[in-house]
């Protein structure tokens, strides 16, 4: 279910590193549990952000949460298009969903985070 070439953090992001790049969004099961998103509020391209440093905050329906950065680095792109339809997020949250993409500075980071197969068994602790 969740993609096995991204990372995960106990905070329900995702991230997925191509060529030094990190784009990170959130998790299915995050999306599920916030219910409908009705806005997101995003940091502005060239922002530094370190480990697990708060990249903004998603509103839903039912709640108001933080979204953190799973690793550090520059914001280079954010994706402006929730900006109008932040339902993408409940629609294809690891894909057209994402929230940013960063310059990753460490990528040993990554080693901090589960693989696709440890986050769902994290997952199996939470839901029961």
């Amino acid at each position: 279910m969740y993609p096995d070439n991204f990372y995960y953090s106990k905070d329900h992001e995702w991230i997925e590193i191509k060529e030094g790049k990190a784009t990170v969004g959130i998790t299915d099961f995050a999306q599920k549990q916030l219910g409908d998103v009705v806005y997101v509020e995003l940091p502005q391209s060239g922002k530094h952000l370190e480990f697990h440093q708060s990249i903004g905050v998603i509103e839903s329906v039912k709640a108001v949460s933080d979204v953190y950065s799973p690793i550090s680095g520059d914001v280079i792109e954010v994706n402006e298009e929730l900006n109008n339809s932040p339902e993408l997020v409940n629609q294809d949250p690891h894909g057209k969903g994402w929230f940013i993409r960063l310059e990753v500075k460490d990528a040993t980071e990554v080693e901090k985070l589960m693989s696709a197969s440890e986050y769902e068994k994290f997952l199996e602790g939470i839901e029961e």
